[in-house]
């Protein structure tokens, strides 16, 4: 009994979902109609690919391509360049060293035994003592000078050529 009303119930479902199907179907056999009598434009050939020519490069006289032309205009800090900077990758890292310097927040300075000393927390929340020799920063960063409003230093940073350049930085006191 309850199978013989579920078996009715899903006919005449099924009965009427088909029939709302053919309702309305005169605005899409007129779009149809209006796409069809569209005129077709000529598609244009694909291009054609160039067959690649590989070219051997044969010295005869010529100069290497990948030395510079004239040794004298290397980039300040190249290899091979007369007084080459490079940082000193042998020294021992300092605690600060780790952190990028944005990362860093000047709290202040102190002064013991005729030295200023800077006050500076690192992202994990630990405070350090630093003064001028001091290392930060990713790139190889020393601290210049300490005075009441920021932090200044040198980093050594790549140049894009191999080599390394110098480049100023500062660290402000935070607000």
């Amino acid at each position: 009994m309850i199978s013989n009303i579920l078996l009715r119930s899903t006919a005449v479902l099924m009965v009427v979902s088909l029939s709302a199907c053919s309702i309305g179907m005169s605005d899409l056999e007129e779009f149809v109609a209006q796409e069809k009598a569209k005129k077709s434009t000529k598609i244009e050939p694909i291009p054609q690919i160039k067959q690649y020519e590989a070219f051997a490069y044969v010295e005869n006289g010529r100069r290497d391509p990948f030395v510079s032309a004239d040794p004298d205009r290397r980039p300040a800090g190249a290899p091979g360049a007369a007084g080459a900077l490079a940082p000193d990758i042998h020294r021992n890292r300092e605690a600060l060293e780790e952190f990028p310097l944005d990362g860093l927040r000047m709290l202040g300075i102190i002064q013991a035994n005729g030295k200023t000393y800077a006050l500076v927390r690192a992202p994990d929340k630990i405070v350090h003592r630093v003064t001028r020799g001091d290392h930060l920063g990713q790139n190889y960063g020393t601290i210049t000078k300490v005075d009441d409003t920021e932090i200044k230093l040198t980093e050594i940073i790549p140049d894009g050529f191999g080599g390394w350049m110098q480049r100023l930085a500062s660290l402000a006191l935070a607000q």
